[in-house]
This record gives C-alpha cells, structure tokens and sequence, in this order.
C-alpha cells in the first residue's frame, strides 16, 4: 500500500483512505458504531471523491483556524466588553506611577497612622476592630486615618 501523507482531520471524520498500488485497490478502512474496524474496496470515482471531501474538510478547518473569532459571544460577555474597556498603556503607566507614589506617600507616615491606615483600608477591619486591638477609642482610630488621608492628598495635590 502506498503511504499517503499524513492529513489533519476533522475529529467526526469516520474514514480512512488507502492505496493498494499491487493490486491496484482503492481502500475504505472506517469504523462501524458497535466499533468494528471495517475495509470495503471502493471505485477509484469514490475513492477521488472522499480524498476531495477530506482536503475541502482540511481547507474549512484551516480558514476556521486562520479567521475566526474562537470565543464564544453572547450578550452578558458583549456587555462586560463595552463596560470594562481594557486600558491603554498610557493608562497603565499612569496607574503604576500613582500606586508608587501612593506607596511612598504612605510609607512617609507615622507608624501608627500607617499601620491603622493599612488596617482599615487594605485588611478591611473596621474601626472598632482597630480600637479593640490597639486598646483605644474609635474616635481616636477615626480621627488619625482622617489625618493620614489629609496628608496624603496634600502630597498628590502638590
């Protein structure tokens, strides 16, 4: 038998083709549905048609491949699409130049207001979870993140 080059197929493709040059025999070799392996000769006529339809199912996989969108879309993914536009690198560098100075202009606090400024804002505990541990009043809690806010936006409105 001739080896034929090797072809990408399609996953429901149920056939394969052959040829037997010394008996000059065209071979369907496919799989029935109890799984029997079955090889029936074919007419040359056949055997060109199902070669044909093989390399048109290669050409649909590949242009589906090259051109096709592959995600799946619906109306909610449309939606989070149009809302949640990815930024520009502009953008992305101007974030990551505010997250720093935003880190520095809270590392250039005092310890305390720093450490309950993190507490509340970055470990979400609440103004009497502060209180309770650092064995005071939430007033005072309040009113030093209060302040370290207002020294914070001093430094960005400069």
């Amino acid at each position: 038998m001739i080896d034929r080059p090797k072809r990408r197929k399609y996953r429901d493709n149920p056939y394969i083709l052959s040829y037997c040059e010394e008996k000059k025999l065209y071979i369907v070799t496919f799989k029935d549905v109890t799984g029997k392996i079955n090889k029936i000769e074919v007419q040359e006529e056949v055997y060109e048609a199902l070669d044909r339809f093989e390399l048109d199912d290669i050409k649909e996989m590949n242009e589906y491949d090259r051109h096709i969108e592959h995600s799946e879309i619906y109306e909610d993914n449309l939606c989070t699409r149009a809302m949640d536009k990815p930024l520009s690198v502009d953008e992305l560098v101007e974030n990551q130049i505010i997250n720093e100075e935003l880190k520095k202009a809270i590392q250039a606090l005092p310890k305390i207001q720093r450490d309950r400024l993190k507490k509340y804002y970055f470990e979400d505990m609440t103004l009497e979870e502060i209180a309770r541990e650092e064995k005071c009043s939430k007033v005072a809690i309040k009113y030093s993140i209060d302040i370290a806010i207002e020294k914070i936006s001093k430094k960005f409105k400069n």
